[in-house]
Formats: C-alpha cells, structure tokens, sequence
C-alpha cells in the first residue's frame, strides 16, 4: 500500500525508524549521488539508490537489506521503484516532513 505524506502511520513510521541501520539508510538516502557509487541504469536524484548498493554499504546479506528496506517503505518513508532488473529506492520527503510535524505536536 502507498502511503502519501497526509497519511503517514505515526506507529509504523516509529517502528521503522527505531532500527540503526534504517535511520543510516534514510541518511545516505538523503544525498544518493554523495553516498553511494554511481547508479548504472539512471540518475540517483530522480530514482535514487540502487539495493546492490545499499546491501553492501550496509555489509550485510541481501536478504537483510531487503528487510530494513521493505519496513521502510511499508512505512512510506522510503520509495521502491523497480528499473532494469533492480530496484532503486529514494527518500519519501513528503512523508518525512509529515512524520516529522506529528512528532512535534506531541
């Protein structure tokens, strides 16, 4: 399920963010072309980091990646898009600013 910024899970999106790991991935994400190689099949602004990539910065097994970026983006804080055989993943901005407004009206 897509998840917009209007409709960010407050409980979900805590969830993914109290792993280590996932909050490092969502600090490389926000600079792709800084952080990580550069991307083969199209630009790290507009489509983002490739999971190869992040599977190794991370230095963990594919499957584990996968993990970490499958709650993220359940969470709707990152976004998936499938290109060439792999999937590239950016920052859900939007729904980084709405998580970020609830917390602050707590």
């Amino acid at each position: 399920m897509a998840v917009t910024a209007t409709q960010v899970d407050l409980e979900q999106a805590l969830k993914a963010i109290a792993s280590p790991r996932r909050l490092q991935i969502l600090d490389w994400l926000k600079d792709v072309a800084a952080n990580f190689p550069p991307q083969e099949h199209g630009d790290p602004v507009e489509h983002g980091a490739c999971n190869l990539y992040i599977t190794d910065k991370l230095g963990v097994s594919q499957p584990a990646a996968s993990r970490h970026m499958k709650v993220l983006v359940e969470a709707g804080l990152v976004i998936a898009s499938p290109r060439s055989g792999w999937v590239y993943y950016r920052r859900n901005d939007d729904a980084l600013a709405e998580l970020k407004s609830q917390l602050a009206a707590i």
